[in-house]
């Protein structure tokens, strides 16, 4: 690992947990856990992780509500575990701003290689940021990465999406859903490339993912939801932007 990042494992299963602890241990993380959810709550707070491994079924505050306070206050990769395998379970995690979910039991190979995968994500995120700022420190980038659409505006620079000028509260994954589209304006993209391209080869979830967070989107950006034009429904494939 090119650096120690620091996980904390929400899990209320001992057994499990200390598992967890172990195998995270062995390939180099920092790891703090808990078996409740107000604790859980408490040293995300204090400890900052870099990353959360955050069990549905939690006593104190269910993973949930866990996840929905978490949120509003950090951008944090937080992966679900859960017993459950229904699809509303998934889109309940997903729609309160769970980054990927994994059904129990799972092999702690592919749970590993999705702790990786989020990681990853978040560093290439940091060294993009980290790059806009090489140099001179008051000196403007050498190109321009601001993208305007009528009232729309996506400042790459800065991560930022303003809409007649005003910042839209908009999530990591909102965001780099929206860059690759932006970036294909004009092409009809599949769910399937968005899935693979925004959330990755290793991640579980379905077409139902891409759906849920274009429905973010468009509450967002569009003047209309209901009669979207910018993010537009290609049926039977799956979106097009339109600018």
């Amino acid at each position: 690992m090119d650096m120690n990042y620091k996980v904390l494992v929400a899990e209320d299963d001992a057994t499990l947990q200390e598992m967890l602890q172990y195998n995270l241990v062995r390939q180099g993380y920092e790891v703090i856990a808990t078996g409740d959810g107000r604790m859980a709550l408490r040293m995300a707070r204090e400890h900052k992780p870099d990353l959360i491994l955050l069990d549905v079924m939690l006593p104190g505050a269910d993973g949930y509500e866990v996840c929905r306070m978490l949120r509003k206050e950090m951008s944090v990769p937080i992966l679900m575990l859960t017993a459950r395998s229904e699809e509303i379970d998934k889109i309940v995690g997903l729609e309160l701003g769970a980054d990927d979910y994994i059904t129990k039991p799972f092999s702690m190979r592919e749970l590993l290689a999705r702790v990786k995968a989020q990681l990853r994500r978040t560093e290439m995120v940091r060294e993009d940021a980290s790059a806009s700022l090489d140099g001179d420190d008051l000196l403007p980038p050498k190109r321009s990465l601001v993208m305007n659409f009528g009232n729309l505006t996506i400042d790459e620079n800065r991560r930022e999406v303003l809409l007649d000028g005003q910042p839209v509260k908009i999530k990591p994954k909102e965001y780099e859903l929206l860059l690759f589209l932006v970036r294909h304006q004009g092409i009809a993209v599949s769910r399937d490339l968005i899935l693979e391209r925004v959330w990755g080869w290793s991640y579980d979830g379905n077409s139902r993912t891409v759906d849920v967070h274009v429905r973010w989107l468009r509450k967002k950006i569009e003047p209309d939801p209901a009669d979207a034009r910018r993010i537009v429904t290609v049926r039977g494939i799956g979106y097009r932007f339109d600018g």
